[in-house]
């Protein structure tokens, strides 16, 4: 029996090791059960019992925050913050729900009843990424069964035993058997899943690559798809910026998480006038980081996930180095222990005809260009294949809102970054993306309408 194997990128040992599912179609049925039953429930019903489920995240929030850092190299302090954020979004999708799967109820017309309802689609496939095991997951899974679907999830072969942590809360709810099943396929399994199976939605976080593979599945079919792709996410600090507010910004919003966050800041354009004072006090910061065992309380940045990733990385700065750039500090992958890790990379002088400029690293690189204006550095954020987050560092709102109606991302940051507000649509533009996932409208492509137009007098 083919297995797939989960390695802490610490320690190189293998931490769990899982079977590749055997009888997806019995899944998908089971599936196709739990939600004949759970879309009879009201919504307020289903928040009632979802509630109750998710408590065992807290209870199991040492286990949890251990396997996240056991799994894909994360700091315990960054999982145990995890988890929080994790709840954060939970309770907004909680409070939110009822409200937004109402019935929307049109004017009243004389002896006409007309109504529009949002039925639950079906089955969901969940496709979730390593980086924030939980929170992506979270955002799919939680939206899906709320809106009244069941839950096939397949959780990234570096965090398998997240993928089960869900499958203990959601899967045995007493109201409701099997409501969500955690799945351990391959990508032709996935595949198949996809386009043979009879599923109704898929939601997908991963690579570009990724993401277009699943839309070519499910072309196949006459589902739909919400997609969370890749991101190159630019800032722009000008003149007028709080200096030391915005490198404390920029340096957490590119080394947080060892730089594997897609809406993680990649390139940064500073005013000319404080180009040089910036791109000291980055240099401090970065200089401060504390890479070794993420067990350790001391580590403030883990290893990378997989090591096989400081290859792209190096392969840009050598292209960057080529051209021109220069490294005020780091650059190049260190080891400690089994352990790899690429050190926290000050990149200066940099343009867009380098790789690092224009493709996703994925990892703990800064790299800095000075530019003379705002409208330069709008028009260099925009010149790129991606569009999920900007950031804008001001004093002034109005020029930040003009600056925001000009920039081609799906969230628009002033004095900030790198964060997500449930409230708020999280979607990508250009490659970024399709659909949205969070705030009212993650409810949206999750169930479809139903028009009620009833003759009450004859």
């Amino acid at each position: 029996m083919t297995t797939i194997k989960s390695v802490n990128p610490f320690t190189n040992q293998i931490v769990s090791e899982y079977s590749l599912e055997t009888n997806v179609a019995n899944k998908v049925a089971v599936a196709r059960e739990s939600f004949i039953c759970w879309k009879n429930f009201s919504a307020s019903k289903r928040v009632e019992c979802l509630k109750d489920a998710i408590n065992y995240f807290e209870i199991n929030r040492h286990q949890i925050a251990k396997d996240i850092t056991e799994q894909m190299g994360k700091p315990l302090s960054q999982a145990n913050g995890e988890i929080d954020s994790f709840f954060e979004r939970a309770n907004f999708l909680f409070e939110t729900a009822c409200e937004a799967l109402k019935d929307d109820v049109l004017p009243e017309k004389k002896g006409i009843n007309r109504r529009i309802i949002h039925e639950p689609l079906g089955v969901v496939f969940v496709v979730a990424a390593w980086n924030y095991p939980l929170l992506i997951a979270i955002n799919g899974v939680l939206a899906a069964l709320l809106s009244g679907n069941s839950v096939l999830l397949k959780h990234s072969s570096n965090t398998l035993a997240i993928g089960q942590h869900f499958q203990n809360a959601f899967g045995e709810i007493k109201e409701c058997q099997h409501l969500l099943q955690n799945l351990v396929l391959s990508h032709q399994q996935t595949d198949q899943l996809i386009t043979e199976e009879k599923i109704d939605h898929v939601i997908f976080t991963g690579s570009v690559g990724g993401g277009r593979k699943i839309y070519e599945s499910v072309s196949k079919t006459f589902m739909d798809c919400q997609l969370e792709l890749g991101g190159k996410d630019g800032a722009y600090i000008a003149a007028d910026a709080d200096l030391d507010h915005a490198a404390g910004s920029m340096v957490d919003g590119s080394m947080y998480n060892a730089g594997q966050s897609c809406c993680g800041i990649e390139r940064v354009y500073v005013h000319e006038d404080i180009y040089d004072d910036f791109v000291e006090k980055c240099a401090t910061l970065i200089n401060a980081y504390t890479l070794g065992d993420p067990k350790n309380e001391a580590t403030t940045m883990g290893p990378l996930s997989s090591p096989q990733a400081t290859t792209e990385m190096e392969e840009q700065i050598a292209d960057a180095l080529e051209k021109g750039a220069k490294i005020v500090t780091g650059g190049k992958q260190s080891k400690i222990g089994e352990a790899v890790f690429f050190e926290p990379t000050l990149l200066v002088d940099v343009n867009h005809s380098m790789e690092v400029m224009q493709e996703e690293n994925f990892g703990p690189i800064l790299p800095i260009m000075k530019v003379t204006d705002a409208d330069q550095a709008i028009a260099l954020i925009n010149d790129n294949q991606y569009g999920l987050t900007a950031a804008v560092f001001t004093k002034d709102e109005a020029k930040a809102q003009g600056w925001a109606n000009q920039l081609e991302a799906g969230t628009i940051f002033m004095n900030r970054c790198d964060y997500l507000d449930p409230a708020l649509a999280w979607t990508g533009y250009k490659n970024s993306g399709k659909g949205s996932g969070l705030s009212k409208y993650c409810f949206h492509s999750l169930t479809k309408l139903k028009s009620i137009h009833f003759r009450t007098e004859i």
